[in-house]
């Protein structure tokens, strides 16, 4: 207890007594935090919208005029034996309702229709967007009886995916490089302040001192500053997002089931990698200072 009290009162010597260096810290922090917390507010967004996206993709299995209830019974269980269909996720679409769409959707198309044009059909929801090309091509392959025609918008399917994929790993490799950058330019600043102070780390190691008795201070410090130049972050975040978000959320569709990750969560992250950043590199970089 009593030498945690010192390395305690030691780090916050060393704060007020090197504000400069601290400040410089803190706000290498806050600018890499600050960063971190749109990156991860705007990527997770964009990967629940295109998670959203996928869930959109559905496989279109028409039947014929002269399709039998047998033959679509048939069509019905090959469908559910299929272990990449989503759970509930058939939905049988009779001729009178396909119609009845057609009219709220485009209603000058079917105004004066004499008869009904549209067939009967399946509507399959896979369990992920990438499996349904998969199924598409396992029901046209079956070349199941009173099948007429398979659908999935091929076209448009694939590009949903690729812009998936696509926003996922720029969001990775955004993220990896925003850390690697924010702990180089961290251990930087704290290499300079450890600079300024090697006769201190120097007498304290030829009076004895351990290693990790020297080392304490120094990564307290960094956890210290850290932590401040994460509330720092925070504080901008929170900031922004009162004044910015509203504003940028009232031009583009509001989908409920698209959303950030919770900014609680968010906010945890930033704290717990400033800690992190600040002590990891208040320690590796104090290595080649304790070489005495």
């Amino acid at each position: 207890m009593i030498r945690f009290r010192l390395l305690v009162s030691e780090a916050v010597r060393s704060i007020g007594a090197n504000k400069s260096t601290t400040l410089a810290t803190a706000a290498t922090v806050l600018v890499g935090m600050f960063l971190l917390g749109v990156f991860v507010g705007l990527g997770t967004w964009l990967v629940s919208w295109s998670d959203n996206k996928k869930k959109e993709l559905v496989v279109h299995v028409f039947l014929t005029d002269a399709a039998t209830k047998k033959q679509i019974n048939a069509v019905g269980r090959f469908l559910e034996a299929n272990p990449r269909v989503k759970p509930g996720g058939i939905d049988f679409i009779t001729k009178a309702k396909a119609l009845d769409l057609m009219r709220k959707r485009a209603p000058e198309l079917t105004s004066n229709l004499a008869s009904n044009p549209l067939p009967a059909s399946f509507d399959v929801t896979p369990k992920r967007g990438e499996d349904t090309e998969d199924i598409a091509l396992a029901v046209k392959g079956a070349k199941l009886p009173g099948v007429d025609e398979v659908r999935w918008g091929k076209e448009v399917s694939q590009r949903i995916l690729q812009i998936a994929r696509a926003i996922q790993v720029v969001f990775l490799v955004a993220i990896i490089i925003l850390l690697v950058a924010s702990t180089i330019d961290i251990a930087n600043t704290i290499r300079l302040s450890i600079f300024a102070r090697r006769r201190e780390v120097e007498v304290m190691k030829l009076v004895g001192a351990t290693n990790w008795f020297v080392r304490g201070p120094f990564m307290l410090e960094g956890l210290l500053t850290g932590a401040l130049g994460a509330l720092a972050a925070i504080a901008l975040l929170v900031l922004g997002r009162a004044v910015a978000v509203p504003a940028i959320l009232g031009h583009i569709q509001n989908d409920p089931n698209v959303h950030a990750m919770p900014f609680v969560w968010t906010c945890t992250i930033l704290i717990a990698v400033g800690l992190g950043i600040g002590g990891i590199g208040s320690g590796l970089t104090l290595r080649r200072f304790l070489k005495i």
